[in-house]
């Protein structure tokens, strides 16, 4: 059912029907979703001035939606006329949730605590932090052009189970495990609304009248927040709403350059966020063509890449993405007018602050239940998508962002006392300290993962030298705290540099590693590992 279209040669492209209108809550959803908990984390868990937040740091973030949006809507205007196709469905494309919640646990927000504690003001700290974050995104959007020439290569040379393991543990620790701290922290409203997902999108049955699920989880949990909160009967402390309106426009500026030189320590976190991006574009391209519609894809990549990098010179810190499931929104009906509402909504939303009110609006107990949903999907993908036989290179790969998390947790001045934290890192009894280790396992955990799950993957389908040389990389990045780094803020170093305890860190991590590739290169040659059978 047609609303709209354009003629040409008597061909009519169906570009907005009813199921638009699905298709648009969905997408929107997601990304208010992501913009609730950045904003969540780093205003209440890093306690990170909202002004910021919503006046620089949104405007930027939401034009880069709007332009990748925009660009995506083009595009299916374009395939449908050279396809003579009137049900082409536009590419989806929104915040990217695993590196946005990522990013402002692992950079933003630790970033910020620790310039207050280098003596800079909550202001000051905050404006160092948005270039620090403006400076990434330029880097991510820059990688990701690079990349997007290669993404296919890099797809199929490394391992599955170490591209989708390392997306797992995120989904787990991170995008998983802390919005489920926020549903307890008001269970009434966050178990019902947590129900609510599970009842329609996991187990997968129609709410009456075939009502949309997540908007009706959202609308009613957050009605249930506003009736029994003043009461005191949801578990939480009661935060009266008072309607407030942040208006900034996406500027473009050079501001970035001011945090550039911050920013280069964190590119073991921020490359490999902007590999799964990629490669993650190129799975949900190809998925699309499976459907029906051949979108290129290297337009599609490029896209995101422009998408990311016009947000970050704008003074936006989170990066899109083309979205899994595109073939969903086709079978709802979706066509080309959700991506252009969502894009127009979100934009808009960004600029004229309605995103930041809709934000402070949302109990984030009430729409934590779509992260935890989005992280059960990226933990079931992975598993799902790689070979059976490759599960635990999967679950192993977890390990980094667990430690990730802890160190997030025992590293927060509000949780632990730096001098307790600085005490613990340098306690020497048998051995490295505890802390040290976790601390050195957490940093650069995105690519660790990576390099763990590949190394374990290549062992399981008998490539023994494979996973030797997976295993000498870690070695070398090591050496140089690309992965492992062993000061708190995850920088690269000179190893003969650091003080005791924490040089011992590379020298031994290092060691172990080089010790480990050198048996797999030897066992390589013996009988047993020639003669075994690949998988």
């Amino acid at each position: 059912m047609a609303e709209n279209g354009g003629k040409e040669n008597g061909f009519r492209y169906e570009w907005f029907t009813m199921g638009d209108i699905n298709g648009f809550f969905g997408l929107m959803f997601d990304n208010m979703t992501v913009l609730s908990f950045l904003a969540g984390i780093l205003i209440f868990a890093f306690g990170f001035p909202a002004e910021i937040v919503y006046r620089r740091m949104f405007p930027g973030t939401a034009f880069g939606v709007l332009f990748g949006d925009l660009v995506y809507t083009w595009m299916a205007f374009r395939l449908a006329k050279a396809s003579k196709n009137p049900r082409v469905t536009a590419m989806p494309l929104g915040l990217d949730t695993p590196s946005s919640i990522g990013i402002a646990l692992a950079v933003l927000g630790p970033s910020f605590v620790a310039f207050k504690a280098g003596g800079m003001s909550e202001h000051d700290a905050a404006m160092k932090t948005w270039y620090l974050g403006m400076a990434t995104m330029v880097l991510i959007g820059l990688f990701k052009f690079a990349f997007s020439f290669i993404g296919g290569w890099l797809q199929r040379k490394v391992p599955q189970a170490g591209l989708l393991g390392s997306l797992a543990g995120i989904g787990l620790a991170l995008i998983g495990f802390i919005p489920i701290v926020e549903v307890f922290s008001m269970p009434v409203i966050g178990l019902i609304a947590l129900g609510l997902i599970i009842y329609t999108l996991v187990a997968g049955i129609k709410l009456p009248k075939n009502f949309p699920g997540v908007f009706g989880a959202v609308a009613f949990g957050t009605a249930l927040y506003y009736v029994l909160a003043p009461l005191g009967l949801t578990g939480g402390h009661y935060q009266p709403f008072t309607a407030q309106l942040h208006f900034g426009l996406p500027v473009p500026t050079l501001d970035f350059l001011k945090g550039m030189g911050e920013a280069v320590k964190y590119l073991p976190i921020a490359v490999p966020f902007a590999i799964l991006t990629v490669i993650g574009g190129v799975n949900v391209t190809e998925s699309a063509r499976v459907a029906g519609d051949d979108f290129k894809t290297r337009d599609i990549l490029l896209t995101e890449a422009a998408a990311t990098l016009v947000a970050g010179i704008c003074g936006g810190v989170a990066q899109s993405t083309p979205y899994i499931g595109q073939p969903a929104y086709k079978a709802m009906g979706s066509r080309a007018g959700y991506t252009l509402l969502t894009g127009i909504f979100i934009g808009l939303g960004g600029f004229l602050g309605y995103v930041g009110f809709i934000v402070e609006l949302i109990p984030r107990a009430v729409i934590a239940p779509i992260l935890v949903f989005v992280a059960l999907d990226i933990m079931c993908q992975a598993f799902h998508a790689c070979p059976a036989r490759h599960a635990p290179a999967v679950a192993f790969a977890y390990f980094p962002t667990v430690a990730r998390l802890l160190q997030i947790k025992l590293s927060n001045p509000s949780l632990v006392p730096a001098e307790v934290f600085s005490r613990q890192m340098t306690a020497v009894e048998k051995g490295l300290p505890e802390l040290l280790v976790t601390v050195a396992l957490g940093n650069g955990f995105i690519l660790t993962a990576m390099l763990w799950g590949a190394f374990i993957a290549e062992l399981i389908d008998k490539r023994v030298r494979a996973a030797a040389f997976y295993v000498s990389v870690c070695a070398a990045l090591t050496f140089f705290g690309v992965i492992h780094s062993a000061v708190p803020d995850g920088n690269m170093y000179l190893p003969w540099t650091l003080p005791d305890p924490a040089v011992r860190v590379p020298f031994q991590f290092a060691a172990g590693y080089l010790a480990l590739a050198a048996l797999l290169l030897a066992l390589s040659f013996s009988r047993e590992a020639r003669s075994a059978d690949p998988a």
